[in-house]
């Protein structure tokens, strides 16, 4: 009897160690596996904002300006982003190179979006008219970050938008939104 009470209090104590050591291993996992999700969320982040400073060191070396002497101007960095069931937000940025005659821009913007609608594909001008342009006129030095937003019919899907510049009648640039 006293044997198998001393065996018992062995068993016993040998099972509280295993159990021990298993609740020491299962944390080291949980907490290895938590390690690890953590450093790929921050793997993503970092390759989000390597992304980023990608894309903005290819904006800044296309806004170096080119050999000559005659002015440009450029639409850089546009974008169209939902903002509503049926509205949009747009983001363009203007750069200009400026000549020793031409020390700035001065001009309008204009938008045409494409949309389909009752499977039709239609197009919107903004600003519709020339006369209602205030908003859209421009006058630029070396940069200008022009935002705004517009609405479409309800039930129509947009598909493209493009900005155009234009000085006068002149279509001096124009660019597809990244959607």
């Amino acid at each position: 009897m006293d044997s198998l009470r001393h065996q018992v209090r062995e068993l016993d104590d040998e099972l509280l160690k295993l159990r021990s050591t298993a609740g020491t291993e299962q944390n080291a996992v949980q907490m290895e596996r938590s390690t690890q999700q953590q450093l790929v969320n921050r793997v993503k982040a970092l390759e989000s904002e390597n992304a980023a400073f990608r894309e903005d060191m290819l904006l800044f070396e296309r806004l170096i300006p080119a050999a000559g002497d005659e002015a440009s101007i450029r639409l850089e960095s546009f974008r169209v982003a939902p903002d509503g069931p049926q509205r949009f937000r747009y983001r363009v940025l203007l750069a200009f190179q400026p000549a020793r005659q031409v020390p700035e821009f001065r001009g309008r913007l204009q938008f045409l979006a494409v949309f389909s609608l009752g499977g039709k594909q239609q197009e919107l001008l903004i600003p519709a008219k020339r006369e209602n342009t205030s908003e859209f006129q421009v006058e630029v030095r070396h940069f200008l970050r022009k935002e705004g937003s517009f609405e479409l019919p309800a039930g129509a899907k947009l598909q493209s938008v493009e900005a155009r510049v234009f000085q006068g009648d002149t279509l001096k640039a124009k660019r597809l939104a990244q959607l």
